[in-house]
């Protein structure tokens, strides 16, 4: 596997539309391609980039989720690892990209999907002969510092170890064996309340950390000579704090150390 860059736009918000907004980033599905044409009347040429993929404004949660993120949990299940972020400047839709609502069921985003994608994937092959034990880890890096979101003391700073045979990982940090997607969910819910996030000039309830949701995927499939068969895979599902320029959020204080 190799990594793709894809590139979502959001629509206009009501403050946009309230201050007469253009909408000057254009998307070419097709092709590609992302044009950026200068606002007014100007007679430059647009600039033009091109990723693996781009969603124009009216894209919808599924459509993004089966084209970008469903193959990668669909390989860890046959254990591979996987990392799925969404980076970008605070209030372009990273959260919601990433989060979504829980309500309606068609914008829940990409993390919620997994869940039921890694489980709905499980209740299929259970009866061949393969167990799987499924385990969550929820943690936030704020202002350089790692803290456990799952941790009754989620304010405490956690260290990052390295080992010879594992590599790296965070001592002490809390993971929990999870059978359903609503106990995932409850977990996320339950990290959320602890992540930092506040308010400034372009988004009023921008993350103010960087939060990864880890999924480890253990599965053991017994053959017909009686043998067994060990695999596992990680998905790390991350949301990266906005990444914008000061002047811009008018950031002070607090909101500028996080900056």
């Amino acid at each position: 596997e190799t990594v793709r860059v894809v590139v979502r736009c959001r629509p206009l918000n009501s403050k946009e539309k309230s201050d007469r907004r253009e909408q000057i980033v254009h998307m070419d599905p097709k092709m590609g391609n992302v044009s950026l044409h200068s606002s007014g009347k100007s007679a430059e040429e647009p600039k033009r980039f091109t990723f693996d993929q781009v969603y124009p404004p009216d894209t919808q949660q599924e459509v993004l989720y089966q084209q970008t993120a469903g193959h990668i949990v669909d390989s860890v299940l046959e254990g591979f690892n996987g990392t799925i972020f969404a980076y970008g400047q605070t209030g372009t839709g990273k959260t919601f990209t990433m989060e979504g609502v829980n309500e309606p069921a068609e914008l829940r985003g990409i993390i919620p999907r997994a869940f039921h994608q890694i489980f709905e994937r499980i209740a299929t092959r259970t009866s061949g002969g393969v167990e799987f034990l499924v385990r969550a880890s929820y943690l936030e890096i704020y202002n350089e510092e790692i803290r456990d979101l799952l941790s009754k003391q989620a304010h405490n700073k956690l260290e990052l170890k390295e080992d010879p045979q594992s590599g790296v990982y965070v001592k002490d940090l809390t993971s929990y064996v999870v059978k359903t997607t609503r106990e995932c969910d409850k977990l996320r819910d339950f990290g959320a309340k602890n992540r930092h996030v506040g308010a400034t000039a372009m988004n009023q309830d921008s993350s103010r950390s960087h939060s990864i949701y880890t999924i480890t995927v253990e599965s053991c499939e017994t053959r017909e000579d009686g043998s067994t068969h060990i695999k596992m895979g990680k998905l790390n599902l991350v949301d990266l704090a906005g990444s914008e320029r000061q002047s811009k959020t008018q950031a002070t204080g607090d909101r500028l150390k996080e900056a």
